[in-house]
């Protein structure tokens, strides 16, 4: 990878941690558009849990816990776990790819 694409992709996850970090601060705490639409259809009530709703980043929330740190750090986990879930992929795509002798 060149310098300049080495950069790239450093200010790219530094803007997504800022984004996911800081910016999310101020996301709206009002419901989604299909959870406007359930509610404006009248079947909102229907709505099951979801099955990760006891895990620690649930809602975007970090423990249960409403503030913006908790909403703060849920996105960056977010964005690092995402991340590595893409970096791994990619790696195993592109050493599978490789010819043998060429790692």
């Amino acid at each position: 990878m060149t310098s300049r694409g080495r950069t790239l992709w450093i200010v790219g996850v530094v803007v997504a941690l800022a984004v996911a970090g800081i910016v999310s601060w101020y996301a709206s705490g009002s419901p989604d558009g299909l959870e406007w639409a359930a509610e404006q259809a009248g079947f909102a009530h229907t709505a099951e849990g979801s099955a990760t709703a006891g895990s620690p980043f649930a809602d975007y929330l970090w423990n249960g816990e409403e503030n913006r740190l908790s909403a703060g750090a849920s996105g960056v986990v977010g964005v690092l776990v995402t991340l590595g879930l893409a970096g791994g992929v990619t790696w195993l795509v592109r050493r599978r790819g490789t010819p043998a002798g060429k790692n």
